[in-house]
C-alpha cells in the first residue's frame, strides 16, 4: 500500500470517533441543531475562545464515552449540528472565569443555550488573620484533650 493512502487513511480513522458523538444516522433518532452564546456574568459581553465540551449522557446520569470540544467566536458563539435528543452534559472553560457545568435535556431540533461565565471568587483560609467586623465565619475553636490527671479513680 502507498505510503499517501495508508497516512491518509490513518488520519480518518483517528478523527472519526470524535466526530461519531453527533453523527447519528436519523433512524437512530432525532437530533438538534444546538447553538451556544458565552458571556461575562456581570457584563454580558462576549467570551471568546471559550472550551464548550459537550459530553452524551446516559439515563442513570453517567457521562459516557464520546463527545465534542467546540470554541467560541469573537461574539462569544459556537454551534454543532447533530447532537442526539437527550441528556447532554456540558462544561464551559475560559481563561480567568469559573468552570461552569450543568446537564441540559436536548429534546428540539434547534435550541440556543446562553451561558454567564462569572469570576473566580477570593477564597477563605481559617489560618488566615480575619478582623473581628468582617463577613467571615468565626474560627472554631477545639476544646482542649483531658488531661490524664483530671481522671477519678474507680
Amino acid at each position: 500500500m502507498n505510503k499517501g493512502v495508508f497516512f491518509g487513511l490513518l488520519v480518518v480513522a483517528l478523527t472519526l470517533p470524535g466526530v461519531a458523538f453527533a453523527q447519528k444516522d436519523t433512524d437512530e433518532g432525532p437530533t438538534c441543531w444546538l447553538s451556544f452564546v458565552v458571556t461575562k456574568d456581570e457584563s454580558g459581553k462576549p467570551v471568546r475562545n471559550a472550551a464548550v465540551i459537550m459530553h452524551p449522557v446516559n439515563p442513570k446520569g453517567k457521562q459516557v464515552p464520546g463527545g465534542a470540544e467546540l470554541k467560541t467566536d469573537l461574539e462569544g458563539k459556537t454551534s454543532f449540528d447533530g447532537i442526539p435528543y437527550g441528556k447532554l452534559r456540558v462544561q464551559v472553560l475560559a481563561q480567568g472565569f469559573q468552570t461552569y457545568g450543568e446537564d441540559f435535556d436536548i429534546d428540539k431540533p434547534k435550541m440556543e443555550i446562553t451561558i454567564k461565565l462569572k469570576r473566580p471568587t477570593q477564597q477563605y483560609s481559617i489560618y488566615d488573620d480575619h478582623p473581628k467586623d468582617s463577613n467571615a465565619p468565626p474560627k472554631q475553636e477545639t476544646p482542649p484533650p483531658p488531661n490524664q490527671n483530671d481522671k477519678k479513680p474507680n
